[in-house]
């Protein structure tokens, strides 16, 4: 079963970062801050699929559940008080709606797969 979580996870993380790739080509490089936060969440998002799908060490479902709410909460702010002047309006079909849908999906495998374990961390590791 972890697998399958695992290949999940990292499979809502890949779905975003091409999303958030995409957006980044095609016009959102030259916002900026926004720009190159685009591009971050990309990279991060990738190579934290890649590690997770490998099936590396728990905590990086944690990274990868703060990575993901972030990413909703800045699409949350940028359609209402904005993000460092910028503002978006609409959903940007199809990247808004795809995004948001991976994102929910992995904020979900993710608390699901570290509620189902009882820990997040292994016990007395910060002792």
């Amino acid at each position: 079963m972890t697998r399958f979580v695992n290949v999940g996870i990292a499979a809502g993380l890949l779905v975003s970062a091409a999303s958030h790739g995409y957006l980044y080509l095609h016009g959102y490089r030259y916002i900026p801050a926004i720009g190159s936060g685009f591009l971050f969440l990309t990279a991060v998002s990738v190579a934290l699929a890649i590690v997770i799908a490998l099936g590396g060490p728990g905590w990086l479902r944690v990274v990868a559940l703060l990575v993901s709410l972030g990413a909703l909460g800045a699409f949350a702010l940028s359609r209402t008080v904005g993000v460092m002047g910028f503002i978006e309006r609409g959903w940007e079909a199809p990247h808004g709606p795809i995004s948001v849908l991976a994102e929910a999906i992995t904020v979900a495998l993710c608390a699901w797969s570290l509620l189902r374990r009882g820990s997040v961390v292994p016990a007395g590791h910060f002792q």
